[in-house]
């Protein structure tokens, strides 16, 4: 299901003396953030005056933020960004709009169940499908993932022997 609003970071903590907030991305590299010109806190639309990587975070300059104590009550708070301000293609998704999607085998067109987790691992996410058996599907395009159409909300996969949970 596509949402509206897309999670994508946490500010964790201060940057400096001069009110850069530093955040945490959630499930994106940080240079997909520094692609944003509007962002949104606490339903609020924000325009970083400043934008960059540093590490694995994100630096953010935000207007109004202009010292230390000011970036430190921003802490834990969340980042969004419209979905629509990410020009995604159609048949890519935020980890956040795959819960619920139904899932369908590309070779027989038999449905087998719906995705109720998504995993993040070193080669690749998996998605965790349930249906009357548990699939576990590596998230690897033109593989498994055959296509996933969000306005249909559906996915079609290729499954190969032993992905099920009961078979070996």
């Amino acid at each position: 299901m596509k949402l509206e609003m897309i999670e994508i970071g946490r500010i964790v903590n201060a940057h400096g003396i001069r009110g850069e907030v530093r955040v945490l991305p959630r499930n994106q590299k940080p240079e997909f953030l520094t692609r944003f010109h509007t962002f949104y806190l606490d339903g609020q639309a924000v325009k970083p005056t400043a934008n960059h990587v540093h590490k694995n975070f994100v630096l953010l300059k935000l207007p109004g933020v202009d010292d230390m104590n000011a970036a430190l009550t921003l802490k834990e708070k969340r980042l969004f960004i419209r979905r629509e301000d990410a020009k995604l293609g159609p048949d890519v998704a935020f980890d956040e709009e795959l819960p619920g999607v139904e899932v369908r085998s590309a070779d027989t067109g038999e449905v087998l169940g719906t995705i109720t987790l998504v995993e993040t691992y070193p080669a690749s996410k998996v998605y965790t499908v349930k249906g009357e058996k548990t699939y576990l599907i590596p998230a690897v395009p033109g593989v498994f993932i055959q296509s996933l159409n969000l306005d249909q909300n559906t996915m079609e996969v290729h499954v190969l022997k032993g992905m099920a949970d009961d078979e070996n």
